[in-house]
């Protein structure tokens, strides 16, 4: 079953709704060099769940090696909101601290695995 959250950057400027899964029971960390930095834990959902309510020229993109994934933050802040999924494009990894009414302590409670992006199939030669 979906539900409707609110997920928004920390200065307000992007809000964005999104359809998740009530029986989310696993997120991702991602190990490539830029989300081992950021420490992002990200559900992934269709791209059809995810819709721009507020701020769209306020949302950047950053992309680097293959140029295949982008990573969406607010230009204001600098937090990212969500990303277009190298390994499916035809999903977004959403950042799970950024919805709103998910308090800090609830993010640990979750089942988090390690998504080798170090190691990507995409890479291999």
């Amino acid at each position: 079953m979906l539900s409707l959250k609110k997920l928004t950057c920390h200065c307000g400027a992007v809000e964005i709704q999104v359809n998740l899964n009530d029986d989310i029971d696993k997120l991702k960390r991602c190990n490539c060099s830029m989300c081992k930095r950021k420490g992002t834990m990200v559900a992934t959902i269709e791209k059809k769940d995810l819709k721009v309510i507020k701020g769209e020229n306020k949302i950047k993109v950053y992309q680097f090696n293959t140029k295949v994934a982008k990573h969406y933050f607010c230009s204001e802040c600098g937090i990212q909101t969500h990303n277009q999924r190298r390994s499916d494009p035809n999903t977004y990894g959403i950042n799970m601290g950024c919805i709103d009414d998910i308090e800090v302590n609830e993010l640990f409670k979750f089942k988090t695995f390690i998504n080798d992006g170090q190691n990507h199939i995409k890479d291999r030669k």
